[in-house]
């Protein structure tokens, strides 16, 4: 049995089993969450990482109802499909979800069009009446690290570096004026669609200033790239479409995404390429960088 085999049964079975037939099985991302086409509108996301450090269906609940209030309010959002309960659903060991399949274009999402539609996002969210944890991804990493430090796969210097970053950054940004965000607002969780542009993957929302978002989706551009014309489109474009932005926020936030991201690393890419690690230790320099200014 491959390692697929059996939340591709999952997927299939609870589709089966609320009245929809799949039709085929085309794998469209394959990580610690499995994305899956089943039929000509049918695809399931499956957590596949059952011993990672989200335990529990919680955080899916939490995106599920995120999602449905966002699709409902005709937000620029990948929406659930409307024939089969949202879910979660859980079935042989795993959890699950259904979504609506949207078909990519080839060219990516103008800048413009990238703040506008998260301004948007926000616009909608803040009206969102379910709790939501506060600075969610940040606090998650700080526990994380013990988990990581004590399993040897951050080293003490590291774990501290990062430890540093996220006790200042979530004082920092917990001073600023908060709201429902998407809290993984990165270019992999948006889509330029026959439908427009889309955001997607809501698991990781929480609480906090929108600074965070706008530094997550800047911050490859911004830091990695240098395409400041690209990371400067974003930011226009999410003011002129009506957001604002605090400089203050928006640098803290870029500080604090590094360490999240840096600390996430061994769990998302247990067995790094080249270009992951030299993407690793560029963000370590920086953040270095910003510790010594």
């Amino acid at each position: 049995m491959s390692d697929l085999e059996l939340p591709i049964r999952a997927a299939t079975q609870t589709a089966i089993g609320h009245g929809v037939t799949p039709d085929r099985c085309e794998v469209l991302q394959d990580g610690s969450t499995l994305v899956v086409r089943l039929s000509e509108t049918l695809v399931a996301r499956v957590v596949t990482d059952r011993d990672g450090p989200r335990q529990g269906s919680g955080w899916f609940a939490r995106e599920t109802a995120v999602a449905q209030y966002l699709a409902s309010r005709a937000a620029p959002v990948i929406p659930m499909h409307p024939e089969l309960p949202p879910g979660p659903h859980e079935h042989l060991g795993f959890t699950l979800n259904f979504w609506e399949f949207v078909r990519a274009v080839a060219e990516p999402a103008e800048p413009a069009m990238v703040g506008a539609t998260l301004y948007r996002c926000h616009e909608i969210l803040s009206g969102f009446p379910q709790p939501l944890p506060e600075l969610g991804i940040l606090t998650e990493t700080l526990s994380l690290l013990e988990e990581l430090e004590h399993r040897g796969l951050v080293s003490v210097s590291t774990g501290r570096l990062l430890r540093d970053h996220l006790v200042v950054s979530l004082e920092v940004l917990g001073s600023f004026p908060s709201q429902p965000l998407h809290g993984d607002a990165h270019a992999g969780n948006l889509l330029n669609t026959t439908r427009g542009v889309l955001w997607t993957d809501w698991e990781d929302t929480f609480v906090g200033p929108v600074e965070w978002d706008l530094a997550s989706i800047i911050w490859n551009a911004r830091i990695l790239d240098e395409d400041h014309r690209t990371a400067d489109g974003i930011l226009a474009a999410y003011c002129q479409a009506g957001g604002r932005v605090d400089p203050a926020a928006l640098q803290q936030g870029l500080v604090a995404r590094a360490a999240v991201m840096s600390a996430w690393y061994p769990v998302l890419y247990p067995n790094p390429d080249a270009d992951r690690q030299r993407k690793l230790q560029m963000r370590l320099e920086w953040l270095q960088h910003q510790a010594g200014s």
